[in-house]
């Protein structure tokens, strides 16, 4: 497969794909899925990729080396190298194992909860391969001492019908129960990798979560977006006086309170409401919190309505802010990479504006390093984390 002249910027700066438009021409026979070799529009060779016709990504790059040979070992050599960086990184008990590109293994990625392994494929290539990867997985947590009582596929995401491939959840070899107990920060939580959501758990916040502990110390909190109730477990635990987690789904609710008894926790309680319909109601109330926390899904799942998401996530920045005691703190996120840093700073002075408060950053956080940004490849930094002090009225 041969570049267009004058194409392949992102490629040649270090990024993993090769879009659609980029490509001269391919040639030989091949069916997608396939390993290709990858030459710039003179014959340079530019490494193997995986190939596929269907998608606009046209060509994720495997490797930059033209001689590598692809095998078992070729891909036990990845693994290896992903799981020593999260053991020098992270607290591996529950973590991302592989972060797709960022780990040099496109369009995968597996989480571990404690003892089980759970996949998610994305991209025809790299789905061919996904079995044995797993299965390497394994053998490389062996290693330490480590082992594995099963594995479970979570690729039901909608990205796959990008690919041309259906969307799939099952068990990798023998099954077992899908509810994994793991703990984290000193919170302990009930994981449901069959039916919850993504692979079962938010491993991304992991830092960010422990961030909140200490302010949240004697305070009141209200958790917004609480999902299986990660957020308030932590205030709890931090010592806060009483912690409101809030959930539009009653399956999370219920998760989030199973939770909450697990750790024995009295101070905090979930109830199920739709957090924008919430927040005023909270507002004309004369409710007010030492600690706001947001963190909503992805308002911004495409380019083309980051507007329309811009709006949401100023609305509800707006209405938390004004939720916040003077002196207290607000922990906001967006975990969307089309809204950018730049957006996402801009947004929050406009809610502030809004809000007639004044804000102060106390930190800017991002994802936890077991979801490592590749600084090459925009969509691997996806997570922008605040903690700001709301200081008073404008």
């Amino acid at each position: 497969m041969k570049l267009r002249k004058h194409e392949g910027r992102l490629l040649k700066s270090g990024g993993a794909w090769i879009f659609d438009n980029e490509i001269a021409e391919v040639s030989g026979t091949f069916a997608n899925g396939d390993l290709v070799r990858v030459e710039d529009f003179d014959g340079y060779p530019l490494g193997t990729g995986f190939i596929n016709m269907h998608s606009r990504i046209r060509v994720r790059m495997l490797t930059r080396d033209p001689e590598a040979v692809i095998d078992r070992a070729f891909f036990r050599e990845r693994l290896a190298r992903a799981w020593a960086y999260r053991k020098k990184t992270v607290d591996t008990s529950s973590c991302r194992l592989v972060f797709g590109e960022a780990d040099d293994l496109p369009g995968i990625t597996i989480d571990k909860y404690e003892d089980v392994l759970v996949v998610e494929s994305l991209a025809l290539g790299i789905d061919r391969w996904k079995d044995m990867i797993a299965e390497l997985a394994k053998e490389v947590l062996a290693e330490d001492g480590i082992t594995v009582r099963g594995i479970y596929e979570r690729s039901d995401s909608k990205e796959r019908l990008k690919e041309g491939m259906e969307r799939k959840k099952g068990f990798i070899g023998e099954p077992f129960d899908t509810t994994v107990r793991i703990t984290e920060n000193g919170v302990r939580y009930l994981v449901d990798v069959k039916d919850g959501q993504k692979t079962g758990f938010f491993l991304d916040q992991k830092y960010n979560r422990l961030a909140i502990q200490r302010l949240a110390k004697g305070g009141d909190v209200l958790d917004c977006f609480t999902h299986t109730g990660s957020f308030a477990l932590n205030a709890a635990l931090g010592g806060a006086a009483f912690v409101t987690g809030v959930d539009a789904s009653e399956e999370a609710v219920g998760m989030a309170r199973k939770n909450a008894g697990l750790n024995g926790f009295t101070n905090v309680e979930f109830m199920t409401a739709d957090v924008l319909d919430l927040l005023p109601k909270l507002r004309a109330e004369g409710k007010t919190y030492d600690l706001v926390v947001l963190d909503p899904p992805a308002f911004a799942k495409s380019k083309a309505n980051v507007r329309n998401a811009t709006r949401g996530y100023t609305a509800i920045n707006r209405d938390g802010m004004r939720l916040v005691r003077h002196g207290g703190f607000l922990a906001t996120c967006s975990c969307s990479h089309f809204m950018t840093r730049e957006l996402f700073e801009k947004m929050l002075r406009e809610a502030a504006r809004e809000a007639h408060v004044r804000i102060r950053q106390v930190e800017e956080r991002a994802q936890s390093p077991d979801h490592p940004v590749l600084w090459t490849a925009e969509e691997s930094y996806y997570l922008k984390f605040y903690i700001l002090q709301v200081i008073g009225s404008m």
